[in-house]
């Protein structure tokens, strides 16, 4: 564990910019992040549990051992092929 101060934010709305801030071991929970902007950040080790990325954009992003499993993809894509798409090609193959 590293020395760090602990801020704790609760039953607010702010609009927080962290710029050049190391911000490991955070944790959110009922937090709404809408047309938030994460840009250069290390999302490594991240676990994301029962959120809404309705409409989330990923883009120049290493995907390397990414894993999602039991989600909704109705109308995702990957690079605009749906992703529904992929996964019935890919059973198809598969039989």
């Amino acid at each position: 564990m590293f020395p760090c101060a602990t801020n704790k934010l609760e039953h607010t709305k702010r609009v927080i910019e962290a710029i050049d801030a190391d911000l490991r071991q955070s944790s959110f929970r009922n937090v709404n992040l809408s047309d938030a902007l994460l840009d250069d950040v290390n999302l490594t080790r991240v676990s994301i549990h029962n959120a809404n990325m309705s409409h989330l954009t990923i883009r120049d992003a290493c995907l390397q051992g990414m894993s999602i499993a039991d989600c909704s993809t109705a109308g995702a894509t990957i690079n605009g092929i749906l992703v529904d798409d992929l996964l019935a090609a890919y059973n198809a193959a598969k039989s």
